[in-house]
């Protein structure tokens, strides 16, 4: 494949495509190659982070994702990439990823049947070179050092420097930067992201856009978790989905009022949902799939919302420490 060569070549409606109201044309790929994430057709939309996003593959712009955990940063920046058959990359910024996995090394490789020391491209020469955008997911618990090199690439123009190959790489026209994060680069402030960093502030300012994702309303929700779960897309299971939703969303004003140290994200509600099918008791479903991730001092006021949403109480002892039962 002839990377420098490979262009959009096709610009797609953005009201046709996303069902934003805009008159929008997005530039795109007319084929998908094996990087292309799948198109999930339950996806739903967030207009304003859509249109920040699209922002990012049309003009080139860094675009930051920001929300709490479950939102669908991560999927919502793929879902939009998958429309419009643009080759992704995912890397999470755990403590694992380092300056060497980022930058590349030197590697013992077998050449024409000897062993020779080559240097081995890391992450960002890759994608550099490539039509390929980039996702840096949890991008406030990377390292320092990760973060540094990344900065070298946040401007426009981006060129980076391969000081061991003497090399001066430019980016591809095609070549796209995102991230997501549950912060803003302040730290750890609610207490629920534990290993968070707090970012250098002069790195933040190069984002162009900076794009919050907030849970769904009640009803989007729903339909999510119905489109995930096909089997509780009836009459009855939707009754039942929309009960469960509107615990989750108990449980995200506790933990605004600060009642709660944990809440239910739109993937907790999915994961309750696929388990009641396992288990054949929402009840039973919701104690594996949340009530007992929560602080045992909270489980009382958890089991009310329970209560309050499906008329149906609780077993006490759920509501009481291991040691307890």
């Amino acid at each position: 494949m002839q990377h420098s060569l490979t262009q959009p070549d096709i610009r797609l409606p953005v009201r046709d495509v996303f069902g934003i109201d805009s008159d929008l044309l997005v530039p795109a790929f007319s084929q998908a190659d094996e990087h292309v994430p799948d198109i999930d057709t339950a996806y739903r939309f967030n207009a304003e982070v859509t249109l920040a996003i699209l922002a990012g593959f049309a003009h080139n712009r860094r675009v930051m994702v920001q929300g709490r955990h479950g939102t669908g940063k991560s999927t919502h920046i793929e879902q939009v990439a998958a429309r419009l058959n643009w080759p992704c990359l995912r890397v999470n910024l755990d403590g694992h990823i380092s300056r060497l996995d980022m930058v590349g090394k030197d590697a013992i490789v077998i050449q024409d049947g000897k062993q020779v020391t080559a240097f081995q491209e890391g992450i960002l020469p890759w994608a550099l070179q490539r039509p390929v955008a980039l996702i840096f997911d949890e991008y406030d618990a990377g390292r320092p050092d990760v973060m540094f090199v990344i900065q070298r690439i946040l401007e426009r123009d981006g060129k980076f420097t391969l000081m061991d190959q003497n090399r001066v790489l430019t980016p591809h026209p095609a070549f796209r930067l995102f991230a997501t994060a549950n912060t803003v680069g302040l730290g750890n402030l609610s207490g629920l992201y534990h290993g968070v960093q707090v970012l250098n502030h002069a790195q933040m300012d190069r984002w162009n856009i900076v794009a919050t994702l907030d849970y769904l309303s009640a009803q989007e929700e729903t339909e999510i978790v119905a489109a995930r779960v096909p089997s509780k897309n009836t009459e009855k299971g939707r009754a039942l989905i929309s009960a469960m939703v509107a615990v989750a969303g108990l449980t995200r004003k506790g933990f605004a009022a600060g009642d709660l140290s944990a809440l239910m994200s739109p993937r907790t509600v999915i994961t309750w949902a696929e388990n009641c099918e396992v288990f054949r008791d929402p009840a039973l479903a919701f104690r594996l799939s949340f009530l007992n991730k929560c602080d045992e001092a909270e489980r009382p006021l958890v089991a009310e919302y329970y209560q309050r949403c499906f008329d149906v109480e609780l077993p006490e002892y759920w509501t009481r420490g291991a040691e307890q039962t």
